[in-house]
């Protein structure tokens, strides 16, 4: 039983951080508090501080928490938990944050992705008045660029325009503002096959320069740093040779530019080379030459000083560190074990920006602390001071400074907070150092949705055994609902959540989509599995030949370690994952005798196919994985699991865009009959009209709903899908 909604004494809550007693579990948490590592059960637990107070003291609490709130808790199995969050209130009051630029004259511009409006990503303005402002309010432009298919950098903020890619017919546009109107203009032709991120603005030479992947020719698309004329939109191809480039950024005087590049077979996380070049008076590239990366190290995200000097983020020690190269070697500005970037799959990412007096504002995860952490790095001395927000989790960051103020911003959340486009205001960087959480202005919220906090699950990190002697990590939800809890004796049915990449994360952040699961009795745990980020090379490097091995090792470990400790039901372990999510999910429920279900959005069921038919940037991403193809067939052919069909002996859901470019939907389909055929309980569902990723509010509804309905007929609890919503067709 969780006891929640009790009034405790202020002295106490000054001290207890976190309270456990058998049978009991009970949190007040002070947001001051710092996240820290406690051994539990022979697995690392990192969580709030443990509180002062004596054992006896903590039970005779607990106890007096326990007779107050058990009286008002609902005794139910999972199927009749009634929970306020919805899938509608998820998608009619939610919104995608992303991208947030301090403009020259001090407005803010930000994304926003909009699931009512068909997934149209928006772009929108904060004027220097205060009035909030689409930029896009024509349904007709959906800023996103295809470029890697998975886009990014889709706008730049000039002095007094916005230049944007249009995602209907990928052509650059220019919208010109005024503090009353906005005007947009195409830059680009029509029909070009011609696509662009990551754009620079070139002053001087009244251009952009910008990621070009052309796709006029057959075979691979073709990917190039090249600029496009402000006034005629004509293309000139800058550089090029590789088959990658990204991240292309002009020094602030003009004479040189930086970018990155990579070749087949890597991911821009495997190895990646810096490149510098001298621009010419007729801005043609001289002179180019290589400034740091090659075999064993990722180079990402350059950037400029003011006084020119280079900065860039290496792995060359293990971890995502920040560099800079002045007229020499470059020097390490901050050298710890975490990461200050992530993985670049998408153009754009900003994790760290250069301050008025040459000091920077970064954003790092350190491995042995919960979320993220927003700092101040002092490249003189190296020191690292982390600064007082009311965020754990942060988006991209940009700083500007404006008639005499420094102005910062950035899409931030917690676990209990939604992500709000946020802004800071202050006079200098001491100001900053010194700045408080309630100074940060909330301009927009990532949703209206105004859920108690007795209903959201607060995630606890923890450190488990797996295959090898190894550990990994796991985000661990309990089931939380101030109206109900399980009958004695009950453990909560488990939903194993993989995220995808599956060279990526699992965050810590505000999710209502998993807020769904707990306040409806299910227990979450969400994985980082040997080949995530966020703890360093060589944990990433776990997954090299080993996808289909690994992860499935340390996600099917992570069911069985919390149903050993009694967090979770054995009998009712459930599993999903999106994309390569949807791969590890699938390889586990073929390959290991741990779930009862299952649900794949999006994934791979046929390695092979995958590997002979996805598009360019991740083309051969799969020779690192699994290894190369054809010359490992067998290999592909082992560990996909439309080739272990007898093997699956629990149900299975599938949930599909039919405009999928990263995952053919033929392998849902296939995989589908395939089990319909063996008599498996099973059920398809094929979104119209949705790529890689459900942006359509039905269909993100019908998604979630739908999984919950699925589990229901596969674990036997009581599940029905919410009027209005098409039902979902279970077979056998």
């Amino acid at each position: 039983m969780r006891c929640v909604g009790v009034s405790v004494p202020q002295q106490i809550i000054g001290r207890l951080r976190l309270l456990q007693v058998p049978g009991v579990s009970c949190q007040v948490f002070d947001r001051r508090s710092p996240f820290t590592s406690v051994r539990e059960h022979g697995c690392t637990l990192r969580t709030l501080q443990t509180s002062s107070l004596n054992l006896k003291s903590q039970t005779k609490l607990s106890r007096s928490f326990t007779s107050v709130v058990a009286a008002s808790m609902t005794e139910a199995p999972v199927g009749e938990w009634k929970s306020p969050i919805s899938s509608e209130l998820i998608v009619s009051q939610s919104i995608r944050l992303g991208s947030p630029v301090v403009a020259p004259d001090g407005s803010l511009i930000w994304s926003e992705g909009r699931p009512t409006e068909g997934g149209r990503q928006v772009l929108v303005r904060r004027t220097t008045d205060g009035k909030v402002e689409d930029v896009l309010s024509d349904p007709a432009f959906n800023a996103r660029t295809r470029v890697h298919e998975y886009g990014g950098g889709e706008y730049v903020v000039g002095k007094d325009a916005i230049y944007f890619s249009n995602f209907k017919d990928q052509r650059l546009y220019k919208a010109k503002l005024s503090s009353t109107t906005c005007d947009i203009q195409p830059l680009t032709p029509e029909d070009s096959k011609l696509r662009f991120a990551d754009a620079v603005i070139d002053q001087q030479r009244n251009r952009l320069i910008a990621v070009c992947e052309d796709h006029s020719k057959e075979g691979e698309a073709v990917n190039t740093i090249s600029s496009v004329d402000l006034d005629s939109g004509s293309m000139i191809v800058l550089a090029g040779g590789t088959d990658f480039v990204a991240a292309p950024r002009l020094s602030p005087d003009g004479t040189q530019l930086a970018w990155v590049a990579w070749d087949h077979p890597n991911m821009p996380w495997d190895d990646t080379v810096l490149y510098l070049a001298d621009v010419a008076s007729d801005g043609s590239l001289t002179n180019q030459r290589k400034v740091a990366g090659g075999k064993d190290e990722s180079v990402t995200q350059p950037v400029w000083s003011p006084d020119n000097k280079l900065l860039f983020v290496s792995d060359r020690t293990g971890w995502w560190n920040i560099y800079q190269k002045s007229s020499g070697q470059a020097e390490a500005v901050v050298t710890r074990e975490a990461e200050f970037a992530g993985p670049a799959w998408m153009f754009g990412s900003r994790s760290y920006q250069v301050l008025p007096d040459g000091r920077l504002l970064v954003l790092y995860s350190d491995p042995l602390r919960a979320g993220g952490s927003l700092a101040v790095v002092d490249p003189a001395s190296g020191s690292l001071t982390d600064l007082n927000t009311p965020f754990t989790s942060f988006g991209s960051l940009s700083v500007a400074q404006v008639g005499g103020k420094l102005l910062v911003a950035t899409t931030g959340g917690s676990s209990r907070k939604p992500s709000a486009v946020a802004l800071l205001e202050v006079d200098s960087v001491d100001d900053l150092l010194k700045a408080k959480p309630d100074q940060w202005q909330m301009i927009r919220l990532s949703t209206k949705s105004q859920v108690s906090e007795n209903y959201l699950s607060e995630p606890m990190t923890i450190e488990y055994p797996t295959d090898d002697g190894q550990t990994a990590f796991m985000n661990y939800y309990a089931p939380r609902n101030q109206d109900y809890q399980l009958p004695p004796g009950q453990t909560p049915p488990l939903l194993v959540k993989i995220h995808g990449g599956p060279t990526s994360q699992a965050s810590t952040a505000f999710n209502l989509g998993y807020q769904y699961w707990t306040s409806r009795g299910f227990a979450i745990a969400d994985v980082n599995y040997g080949g995530s980020t966020g703890y360093g090379r060589s944990y990433r490097n776990r997954l090299r030949r080993n996808w289909g091995i690994v992860d499935v090792a340390d996600c099917s470990n992570a069911a069985k370690h919390l149903a050993q400790q009694g967090k979770a039901d054995e009998k009712r372990l459930c599993i999903d994952g999106g994309s390569a999510g949807g791969y590890t999910t699938l390889a586990c429920l073929a390959f290991r005798d741990v779930f009862s279900a299952g649900a794949s959005h999006y994934g791979v069921a046929d390695l092979e196919l995958l590997a002979q038919e996805t598009h360019k940037f991740e083309s051969r991403y799969l020779d690192q994985l699994i290894g190369p193809y054809p010359a490992e067939k067998k290999v592909y052919e082992e560990r996909s699991p439309i080739h272990a069909l007898d093997k699956f002996t629990a149900p299975t859901a599938f949930f599909q865009g039919t405009e999928d470019q990263v995952v053919p939907p033929n392998q849902a389909t296939d995989m589908y009959e395939a089990l319909k055929k063996q008599g498996l309980k099973t059920a398809l569902v094929m979104f119209e009209g949705e790529g890689h990723g459900f942006r359509q509010a039905t269909n993100i509804r019908r998604a979630l709903d739908g999984e919950f309905f699925f589990y229901g007929k596969a674990l036997g609890f009581d599940a029905k899908m919410p009027d209005g919503l098409e039902p979902i067709q279970v077979v056998n």
